[in-house]
C-alpha cells in the first residue's frame, strides 16, 4: 500500500515537472520570437477618453439636480465680448467661462455652482447688472472656452448687443459687394480661409446680404449640405450651399446673439438683434424653426432707410394719394389698409406718420414688434406672456391723451371696438386688418362683431395693396402688346370709370436682365393700391349686411382705380412687367 502511494507521487511530481518545464519553454519562445508589447500611449488616450465621457455624464446628471441646462460648448461659438467681460485668471479659478453677451444677458458656463469662487465671481457679475442664464459644462467644454482668451489681445471691442462689422477688413467686404455672384465668391472665400470662425463667417454672409440690397437671409438645411439664399425685391434667390459643420457654428452664434437658448433644438424660437453697418444700426429679426435636416434659420433685415420713402414714393396713383393726403389731414377718423403679409402695410403707415407728423401733436403706436423706430413717436411693443396686447396697449394708449394712434394689427373684436371707439371720439387711427381686398373691411369688422351703424361713421377710408417689382431701367425691352396680354388690357383698361387714367400711347416692357439688376431684370419695388372711401352708398350697403361684391358695387361711381387697373396702368407706363404684375394679382377675376 505504501508503495502505491509513493508510486503515484512520483508520477505525480513528473508530470508537474514535464509541464513546468513546456510552460517555462514556451514562455521563452514566445518572448524571444514574438516579446509582449504594452502601448502605453494608446491606453493613455483611451483612459483619458473614458475619464471625459464619465465627467459628462456626471455633469449631465447634475445639471438635473442643480435645475441647470447642461450645454456643451464643443460646437459652439464663443464670444469674445463676453470672455472680456471676466478676466482669465478669475474665470479659470472660478471654473467659469462667459460665452455669449446680448446687451445686459450674460450667457455662462460653469463646473459647479457651489464652489466659493463660483459663487463670488456670479454675485460680482449681478451687481453690475447682468441678467444671467447658467449652464452646467464639463471642463473639456470650459478648456475650449478658456481657449479663445488668446484672441482677445488682437480683437477689437464692439458694442454689447450688437454685431460690428464696419472695422476695415469689412468695410473693405462692403465695397466689394454688388451683386449675389460678388457675395457668394467673398462667403465662399471667408468659408475655405476660417471655416472655425463663425463669427467672420457670419459677418460676411450679413455684409453680402446689405450689399446686394436684400431683405431677408435664409440659412436652409439640407440633407448633404446647407443652402443660403437671400431675398431681393420680394423674390428669393439663391446664393450658394455651403458644409453643415460650418452651420452649426453659424447657428450657435446666431442664438447667442438673439437672447436665444442654445440648448433647445425642437422648439421654434424668435429673437432680435443690432448691426453697426455704415454708420446706420440696423435691427436683424431672428426666427429659427425646426426641420428635417436641422433648425432653420430667417434673418430680416429691417433697414430704416427702407422705410424712409416719401408718401409720394410709395407708388400711390395721384388721383388715391391726393384722397389719402385729404383724409390724413383731418383730426379724427380711421384710416385701414388690408393686404398679405409682406405686402408693404408697416411701410405705408410709417410714411402717413411721418407725413403728418409736427411737434405739436402727440403719436402713439402699439405695434407686434416694432420694426423700425421713429424719432419723436411713442412706441410700444405688444407682449402677450405679460397681458399687454393690442387691445389693453390701445386702451391705455388712450389715457396718454394722444392725437394719432398707430395699431399694428386688429385682431379681435375687443381691439375693434376699441379702435372704432377712438376714431368716433376724436381721434386718427391708423390700423392693418388681413384682408384680400379693401372691400373685404367692412364684411370682416361685422364679422369680429362691430356695429354696422357705427363702422361708416369711423372709417374714413379702406385700402388693400400689394408689392410688385419694378423693372430695371437700364435693360427693359418693349415688347408688342398682342394676343391674350392685348384682351386682358383690353378688358381691364374699358372697366375705368375715369378714362383719362389711361395712357393714350399703349406700351408694355418685359425684364432683360444685366449687372445692375442682378442679371434678373427688376430693381427695387412699387405698390399697386385700391381704396374705398366711407361715403353715402358704402353707408347703405353696410347696414344690410353686404358681401364683397356688393360693396364693391356700391364703390364703382367713386372712380377710385382697383388693384388690377392700377397695375395695368403701371404695366402701360413700363414700371413693372405684366408677367410679374400677374404673379401678384389675379388678372382674370371679376
Amino acid at each position: 500500500m505504501l508503495y502505491l502511494v509513493r508510486l503515484v507521487l512520483f508520477v505525480a511530481f513528473a508530470c508537474i515537472s514535464i509541464l513546468v518545464s513546456r510552460l517555462c519553454y514556451n514562455y521563452n519562445y514566445y518572448m524571444t520570437f514574438t516579446p509582449l508589447k504594452f502601448d502605453d500611449e494608446k491606453e493613455e488616450e483611451e483612459l483619458h477618453d473614458i475619464r471625459e465621457a464619465e465627467e459628462e455624464d456626471v455633469i449631465k446628471r447634475l445639471s438635473d439636480r442643480y435645475g441647470l441646462p447642461y450645454i456643451n460648448l464643443m460646437p459652439i461659438s464663443i464670444e469674445n465680448d463676453a470672455l472680456r467681460l471676466v478676466p482669465e485668471k478669475e474665470a479659470r479659478a472660478a471654473k467659469i467661462a462667459p460665452f455669449g453677451v446680448t446687451g445686459k444677458k450674460l450667457s455662462l458656463a460653469l463646473f459647479s455652482p457651489n464652489m466659493p469662487e463660483t459663487q463670488t465671481m456670479l454675485a460680482a457679475l449681478k451687481e453690475q447688472g447682468f441678467i444671467l442664464t447658467l449652464y452646467m459644462a464639463s471642463t473639456k467644454s470650459l478648456e475650449k472656452a478658456w481657449y479663445h482668451y488668446k484672441e482677445i489681445s488682437s480683437g477689437l471691442a464692439s458694442k454689447k448687443g450688437t454685431v460690428d462689422i464696419e472695422p476695415e477688413e469689412l468695410a473693405a467686404a462692403r465695397d466689394r459687394i454688388h451683386s449675389l455672384p460678388d457675395a457668394a465668391a467673398l462667403i465662399k472665400e471667408t468659408i475655405e480661409k476660417k471655416a472655425g470662425r463663425a463669427s467672420e463667417v457670419f459677418e460676411i454672409i450679413l455684409a453680402g446680404a446689405f450689399g446686394a440690397g436684400a431683405s431677408d437671409i435664409h440659412l436652409e438645411p439640407e440633407e448633404a449640405y446647407i443652402r443660403l439664399r437671400y431675398r431681393l425685391d420680394g423674390v428669393l434667390q439663391e446664393v450658394m450651399t455651403f458644409a453643415p459643420e460650418v452651420y452649426r457654428l453659424i447657428l450657435s452664434r446666431v442664438k447667442l446673439l438673439s437672447g436665444l437658448k442654445l440648448n433647445v433644438r425642437d422648439m421654434a424660437q424668435d429673437g432680435r438683434f443690432s448691426v453697426e453697418f455704415a454708420e446706420t444700426q440696423i435691427e436683424i429679426r431672428t426666427s429659427i424653426l425646426p426641420g428635417s435636416y436641422g433648425e432653420s434659420i430667417v434673418l430680416r433685415i429691417l433697414d430704416p432707410k427702407s422705410i424712409s420713402v416719401p408718401l409720394e414714393d410709395l407708388g400711390i396713383h395721384p388721383t388715391l394719394l391726393e384722397v389719402l393726403m385729404r383724409e390724413i389731414s383731418k383730426p379724427n377718423g380711421m384710416l385701414l389698409t388690408t393686404g398679405p403679409t409682406g405686402s408693404g402695410k408697416t411701410t405705408t403707415l410709417y410714411a402717413f406718420l411721418r407725413k403728418i407728423h409736427t411737434p405739436d401733436i402727440k403719436i402713439i403706436t402699439i405695434e407686434d414688434p416694432i420694426e423700425y423706430h421713429l424719432a419723436g413717436i411713442v412706441q410700444t411693443q405688444v407682449e402677450t406672456e405679460k397681458h399687454y396686447t393690442f387691445a389693453a396697449g390701445l386702451r391705455a394708449s388712450l389715457r396718454q391723451d394722444p392725437d394719432i394712434i398707430m395699431v399694428g394689427e386688429i385682431r379681435d373684436e375687443e381691439t375693434a371696438e376699441i379702435a372704432i371707439n377712438a376714431s368716433l371720439t376724436g381721434h386718427l387711427v391708423f390700423s392693418t386688418l388681413h384682408t384680400n381686398n379693401a372691400a373685404g373691411t367692412y364684411p370682416r369688422l361685422i364679422d369680429l362683431g362691430v356695429n354696422p351703424k357705427v363702422i361708416s361713421s369711423a372709417i374714413s377710408v379702406s385700402m388693400a395693396q400689394r408689392l410688385i417689382r419694378k423693372l430695371c431701367q437700364f435693360c427693359k425691352q418693349e415688347k408688342p402688346i398682342e394676343g391674350v396680354e392685348k384682351e386682358r388690357i383690353d378688358r381691364i383698361t374699358e372697366s375705368i370709370v375715369n378714362k383719362a387714367l389711361i395712357p393714350a400711347e399703349r406700351k408694355m416692357w418685359i425684364p432683360k436682365g444685366c449687372e445692375k439688376c442682378n442679371k434678373t431684370g427688376f430693381k427695387g419695388r412699387s405698390g399697386v393700391y385700391e381704396a374705398i372711401i366711407a361715403d353715402h352708398a358704402i353707408e347703405d350697403a353696410i347696414n344690410k349686411n353686404p358681401s364683397e361684391r356688393e360693396i364693391i358695387a356700391a364703390a364703382k361711381p367713386q372712380g377710385i382705380l382697383n388693384m388690377r387697373q392700377d397695375g395695368i396702368i403701371k404695366v402701360l407706363t413700363g414700371v413693372t412687367s405684366m408677367d410679374e404684375l400677374q404673379r401678384v394679382i389675379d388678372l382674370d377675376a371679376e
